[in-house]
C-alpha cells in the first residue's frame, strides 16, 4: 500500500530539496524527455519562476500532442451534505448547524433532468459528504443506476470505500473515482481532520490502491492548496501518481489542485497560492506526466480558466452548484464552498472556442461498460 511507500520520503527533506533547486536544474528538467520526480521538483521550485513562458510553451505542445485542442466538460451533482467528519475547513463539517439534505431517488432524477437543460453534459460527478449510514454503497449504487440513462460517464467523489465497495459500484455503472488526499503531511493531517472516518490518514491514502484493485477505470487525485506548503504536497502527490501508474497501469488518472475558497467553516488558508504559481504547477505536471488529465473547477475565476485550458488543463467543470439539489430541488441549501466562475455552460464553451479549442461533452460511451 502507498502508506508504506510514503514512509520512504521525509516531508522536511523534500521541502529543503525543492528550495535548493537552481536555474540549471530547471533547464535540465525542461530538456528531459522523461522527467523524474526530481525534475518535477525543479519545475515547481521558486527557481523556475523566470522560466514560466518556456514551461507554458512546452506544456501546451505536450497537451496538444496527447489531447489535441480539446477540453472535456463535466458537471458535479451534490447528493447530500450530511457528513460525520469534522474537517476544519469544510462547510459540511458535522458541527456546523444547518439543515442536512439527502436527495431521494425522485429528486436525483429531477436534478439529472435539470442538468441536461443546462447543456449537453455526458460526464457527471456525483458528490456526497462522508456519511456511511445515509450515503453508503447501497445509496450510491442506486444513484448511479438512476443517473446512468442520462449520462455516458459517471464518477464519484465520496468517502473512501473498501475494495468490495468500489467493485460493487463499478458493476452499478461507475467509471471513475475522485478523492482528494487534502494533504500528504502525515504529522499535520490530524490537525485538519480531528474526528470522523477522514481522520484516519492511512485509510484515506490507501484508498487509491483499493480503487486500482477494484478495476476503477479512472482515478482522480488532488491536494487542497491552502493547508500546508503546496510545493511539498504536490511533490508527494507526484510520487503517489508514479506509484499508481506502475502498479495499476491499466487505469487512467487525473489531477486537480483546488485552492481554498470561502465556506461556512470560516477557516483561513495557511498558504496562499498566486495565479502565476498555479499556472506554474499546471505546466510542471503536464511536463512531468504527458498523459494525465488536468482538471480545473469553478473554484477558479473565469479569466484564469479560459487561459489555462489552452496551455495544459484538459477538463473543466461548468455551471456547477456545490449544494445538494442546487440545480432544481433545493436551490438555497448550503454550499460546500463558493464558486468563482458563475458563467453558464454555454458561455464557458464559447470562451473555449474563442481560444481555438473545442469543448468535448462526451468522451466515453455506455457501450464500453458492457
Amino acid at each position: 500500500m502507498f502508506s508504506d511507500e510514503l514512509l520512504k520520503y521525509s516531508w522536511e527533506e523534500t521541502t529543503q530539496s525543492i528550495g535548493a533547486k537552481t536555474a540549471a536544474d530547471v533547464k535540465r528538467a525542461l530538456n528531459s524527455p522523461r522527467p523524474t520526480v526530481d525534475d518535477f521538483m525543479a519545475l515547481i521550485s521558486p527557481a523556475a519562476a523566470p522560466f514560466l513562458e518556456e514551461m507554458a510553451a512546452r506544456s501546451q505542445a505536450l497537451t496538444r500532442e496527447r489531447f489535441g485542442k480539446t477540453v472535456s466538460m463535466y458537471i458535479p451533482l451534490y447528493l447530500t451534505n450530511a457528513c460525520t467528519n469534522s474537517c476544519v475547513y469544510c462547510g459540511f463539517n458535522r458541527h456546523n448547524q444547518f439543515p442536512r439534505v439527502v436527495l431521494t431517488p425522485d429528486q436525483i432524477e429531477q436534478e439529472c433532468l435539470a442538468i441536461k437543460e443546462l447543456g449537453p453534459f455526458e460526464n457527471l460527478l456525483l458528490v456526497t459528504g462522508e456519511h456511511p449510514r445515509l450515503a453508503g454503497v447501497d445509496y450510491l449504487s442506486g444513484a448511479l443506476k438512476i443517473c446512468r440513462p442520462h449520462f455516458s460517464n459517471l464518477s464519484i467523489e465520496v468517502m473512501p470505500l473498501d475494495t468490495e465497495g468500489y467493485s460493487t459500484l463499478v458493476k452499478a455503472g461507475l467509471n471513475g473515482v475522485v478523492c482528494f488526499q487534502e494533504t500528504y503531511n502525515r504529522d499535520r493531517y490530524k490537525v485538519y481532520h480531528p474526528a470522523g472516518m477522514k481522520s484516519n490518514f492511512e485509510w484515506r491514502v490507501n484508498g487509491f490502491d483499493r480503487m486500482g484493485m477494484a478495476g476503477v477505470h479512472k482515478i482522480g487525485m488532488g491536494v487542497l492548496i491552502g493547508l500546508e506548503d503546496w510545493r511539498t504536497d504536490v511533490t508527494m502527490m507526484a510520487r503517489h501518481l508514479l506509484y499508481l501508474r506502475r502498479k495499476y497501469w491499466k487505469t487512467r488518472y487525473s489531477v486537480n489542485f483546488p485552492r481554498m475558497r470561502p465556506s461556512e467553516s470560516g477557516f483561513q488558508p495557511n498558504v496562499v497560492m498566486t495565479d502565476r504559481e498555479l499556472a506554474q504547477l499546471t505546466f510542471a505536471f503536464r511536463i512531468f506526466d504527458h498523459d494525465v488529465d488536468i482538471s480545473v473547477s469553478t473554484r477558479e475565476r473565469p479569466g484564469f480558466r479560459d487561459n489555462i485550458c489552452t496551455l495544459g488543463a484538459t477538463s473543466l467543470s461548468a455551471g456547477s452548484k456545490t449544494d445538494p439539489g442546487g440545480y432544481r430541488t433545493y436551490p438555497q441549501s448550503l454550499e460546500q464552498f463558493a464558486v468563482s466562475d458563475e458563467r453558464t455552460p454555454a458561455d464557458v464553451a464559447e470562451a473555449i472556442r474563442r481560444r481555438g479549442a473545442e469543448p468535448v461533452w462526451k468522451d466515453w460511451d455506455k457501450v464500453f461498460d458492457l
